[in-house]
């Protein structure tokens, strides 16, 4: 209840870097794998196709979370931060997430995979708020960017979508 109750999306964020403890714990929460014997993430999956992967931009680089070895994999050596969104304080913030659809993984027909990636994308944006609630960090996330500059900083395929932004930081 308590967790609850300090979940809150926030706007303002310090510029300090996010410990690699914090930030594994924070990516374990969001889609990271809680059942190791079949595979099951933290947030629930449509059919558990599991369509959703995570985009980690930081200072130093652009990665992808990897959830069977828990580890980032780098994507590209450039801050990408700018262009997860329009505000301000995407370019200062340590660390925004950016949840990617690959529709090809998905299971279900044609009219409803946008739906079922999207439902597994406000799962994991809500552990994300949730943990953040939990460890004092500020969050919020976003649907306001250049979804065509952002797919083309992710080196996206064809069947790939963005489907939203998540700033994490500490609170200003």
């Amino acid at each position: 209840m308590r967790t609850l109750s300090r979940r809150h999306s926030a706007r303002m964020f310090q510029t300090t870097r996010l410990p690699p403890q914090v930030l594994s714990n924070l990516l374990w929460s969001a889609f990271g794998i809680n059942r190791a014997e079949s595979g099951d993430r933290t947030a629930p999956s449509a059919l558990n196709a599991q369509e959703i992967d995570i985009y980690v931009a930081l200072a130093e680089g652009l990665y992808v979370y990897a959830p069977k070895q828990h580890r980032l994999e780098l994507v590209a050596s450039v801050d990408a931060r700018r262009v997860t969104g329009y505000q301000d304080f995407v370019d200062h913030a340590p660390l925004d997430l950016i949840y990617v659809a690959d529709l090809a993984h998905t299971l279900a027909g044609a009219e409803h995979q946008q739906l079922y990636a999207g439902i597994c994308a406000g799962a994991i944006t809500q552990n994300v708020y949730l943990y953040c609630a939990s460890a004092g960090l500020a969050t919020v996330a976003r649907a306001l960017f250049d979804r065509k500059a952002l797919a083309g900083a992710l080196r996206l395929g064809q069947r790939e979508e963005v489907l939203l932004t998540q700033t994490v930081g500490y609170p200003a």
